[in-house]
């Protein structure tokens, strides 16, 4: 298990030892599980190429059943009041900025971006937007509007299901929380899959926060695009995929006769004549 820090430098060197694991497993139904095919990723330092750590690359069956998991929670966690949602995004929240050194650090060592910028920016934003959708859904106050004396207009809100989250390598912390945290606000279910280039620091949030948040409701699949997040666009009972990558995946994805509810956030220039 990951050892909280709060509020501790470290050292690489300590940070290897005291953090990382030599291997982790995927997080599906609150349980630590590895791969059905046994396949496993490694993932290296982009700054002098040595190996951190390895992880599964998840298959097809491990895929659905995070999605299971995921449609099985969302029964009872469509229900919880925006109270019970809020205090856990707070909680998460708490446990971020308790961490945020840890978390800065592995961040660092996986993506390569400076730690200056993973401490000051990445990390304690993360935190800012899930206290920022706790209060959201807390000041809610919903909408009613008399049309005439037999109508009353009355808008409810309602959680869209299970979403599919696929995380890019840039800022894999931060997209994450971008992604996580409205969709738990709104009372929906999650399958993470962060890029297999930067996946360790939402492994290590999972390993904070797994006793926070009720069985299923968050799902954190590993491996790589080609295989893990094939089969995650790709899966019939997912109701929404939100998605951050590149120009040409967000085509295909696009381009498929799944009537599934997608959003992407695409890379790529757009030429403008003036």
């Amino acid at each position: 298990m990951t050892k909280l820090v709060k509020n501790k430098s470290l050292k690489e060197e300590e940070a290897m030892e005291n953090i990382l694991k030599k291997s982790y497993k995927m997080f599906i139904n609150g349980e630590w599980v590895n791969s059905s095919n046994g396949i496993m990723v490694k993932t290296y330092a982009p700054y002098n190429n040595e190996l951190l750590s390895e992880f599964p690359d998840a298959s097809e069956n491990d895929v659905d059943l995070a999605v299971k998991s995921a449609k099985e929670a969302f029964k009872t966690w469509r229900k919880t009041t925006v109270k019970e949602r809020a205090k856990i995004l707070n909680e998460i929240a708490d446990i971020i900025d308790e961490n945020k050194d840890l978390l800065a650090t592995v961040e660092t060592m996986d993506n390569g971006k400076p730690i200056r910028e993973t401490k000051l920016l990445d990390i304690p934003l993360a935190a800012t937007h899930f206290r920022y959708f706790a209060a959201c859904i807390l000041a809610d106050e919903g909408q009613a509007t008399i049309l005439d004396e037999k109508f009353l207009s009355i808008i409810l809100k309602e959680p869209v299901g299970v979403v599919g989250q696929i995380i890019p390598w840039n800022f894999p912390f931060l997209m994450a929380a971008w992604k996580l945290a409205p969709a738990l606000a709104a009372g929906d279910t999650v399958v993470l899959k962060p890029s297999s280039s930067t996946t360790l620091s939402l492994l290590v949030l999972m390993e904070l926060i797994q006793n926070v948040i009720p069985k299923g409701v968050v799902n954190l699949i590993t491996g790589k695009g080609s295989t893990a997040g094939e089969f995650l666009k790709n899966h019939p009972d997912l109701d929404k995929l939100a998605f951050t990558g590149s120009t040409a995946v967000g085509r295909d994805m696009h381009c498929s006769s799944s009537k599934l509810f997608r959003y992407s956030e695409l890379g790529g220039n757009q030429r403008i004549l003036f």
